[in-house]
């Protein structure tokens, strides 16, 4: 790894680091803005959310532009273009204009997009799994929000986390555009036609990777934006207390990333992917039971159970699943480079709007089964049969790809001339 590789990465990391930070700055507004507006849980939804569709959809044109233009510039013009929605901030107060000004923001979300065709031209293949889990690791730019942002509304009020994190994001690039290094030109292969681009998005596999990374990402983001109100409703936490543990979940879960992209390099992204699911399938399963009090007749007298998950078990089981996505997030990439090595672009950033489109659906549908259901882990009920639906799709896709393996590995052997000559004989 040379010296232009090295800072291309940490640049990349911090600057995805300081736009995921505000990619997910309704986590922390939404909590305190839920009872000033008095939302139910489908309109807290449907607010955290906001940011998460734009960002999500943009990443598909994003990622095409990233295969024709430098993704450096692409990267300075996104961060400027995240500035005006961070100062408007301070001149919306009703629930409608929260929604517009989050959907403006959701610009900073295509910072994963392009800083993933960045990073991907500087490293080989070998290198390249633990290189993007490094890149990844800037999910933990959600702890600079779910720091900060407290401290910054209790001590100063509201109104002042626009112009803070617009300071943050106008000092990031002016770092970026200092000390991240260009690409080599003379290395740099002539772009490919727009149809080179577009043939690998007509393959099943291709939407497959989206299933995997609509849970591993959708869901590790939801989280983020869901658990601060989870911890304040059902287990009675202060704010302050919430964000400190939706904190831990988010930190651990995007420097685990990493590792996964280390791991994934030895041992390769698919069995990492399947082992993922299996944890996430047992953890969730605790995670959906309501909690019960059950009444036992007795022969003497009746047995009074209460059931349910304490403090200390959600955290511990919410920690596994973060740690698990992690792992997830940076197999899923490091197969795609794999089978798409010349696309990470298109691919990459049609992956990467599916994993943001879960970001956007998935809370939206916490709330809406909270509100039908009537208990809070119904959330984990629906989030169980998302993991469930990946796990089949991966079992069967798996299955397939073994088959025609040995169909490819059985005509190169030309079995069937072999069967024709052992009959003359």
């Amino acid at each position: 790894m040379n010296q232009s590789a090295k800072m291309a990465l940490a640049m990349s990391t911090l600057t995805f680091a300081a736009n995921f930070s505000i990619w997910t700055l309704y986590a922390v507004m939404g909590v305190h803005l839920a009872p000033l507006l008095d939302l139910n849980a489908t309109q807290y939804g449907i607010l955290v959310a906001s940011p998460i569709i734009t960002g999500a959809l943009l990443r598909l044109p994003v990622g095409f532009l990233c295969e024709y233009y430098s993704s450096r510039n692409l990267f300075v013009w996104q961060m400027l273009l995240t500035l005006p929605p961070l100062l408007l901030l301070n001149y919306v107060h009703s629930f409608s204009g929260y929604l517009v000004v989050g959907l403006m923001l959701g610009i900073s979300g295509v910072s994963f997009t392009i800083g993933i065709r960045y990073v991907s031209q500087w490293f080989e293949s070998q290198q390249l799994g633990l290189a993007m889990g490094i890149f990844g690791a800037g999910n933990a730019g959600a702890a600079i929000t779910l720091l900060l942002a407290p401290f910054i509304i209790d001590q100063w009020g509201i109104q002042f986390l626009g112009p803070f994190f617009a300071l943050g994001i106008s000092l990031m690039m002016v770092m970026f555009l200092l000390l991240a290094p260009r690409s080599n030109a003379a290395l740099k292969a002539p772009p490919k036609p727009i149809s080179f681009h577009l043939a690998p998005l007509k393959e099943l596999t291709v939407w497959r990777f989206g299933l995997y990374y609509y849970f591993v990402f959708g869901s590790f983001l939801a989280l983020i934006l869901w658990l601060p109100l989870y911890y304040v409703n059902v287990y009675q936490l202060s704010t302050t207390q919430a964000m400190a543990w939706t904190l831990v979940f988010a930190t651990s879960s995007s420097l685990v990333r990493a590792i996964g992209g280390w791991y994934s390099d030895l041992y390769g992204g698919r069995s990492v992917n399947w082992s993922v699911f299996w944890i996430c399938l047992v953890c969730l399963f605790f995670l959906s039971y309501p909690p019960t009090t059950m009444v036992i007749h007795g022969v003497d007298r009746d047995v009074h159970l209460d059931i349910e998950i304490s403090l200390g078990v959600f955290n511990a089981l919410i920690l596994i699943i973060g740690l698990a996505q992690g792992f997830g997030r940076a197999s899923v990439y490091k197969v795609i480079h794999d089978c798409y090595p010349d696309n990470m672009g298109s691919v990459g950033g049609t992956v990467a709007m599916i994993g943001g489109i879960g970001g956007f659906t998935l809370p939206i549908l916490f709330g809406i089964t909270v509100d039908f259901a009537g208990v809070y882990s119904a959330s984990f009920m629906m989030l169980y049969g998302v993991a469930a639906t990946c796990m089949i799709a991966m079992y069967f896709s798996l299955r397939s790809d073994k088959l025609q393996r040995r169909m490819e590995s059985a005509l190169q052997n030309d079995f069937l001339k072999k069967i024709q000559r052992s009959s003359l004989d």
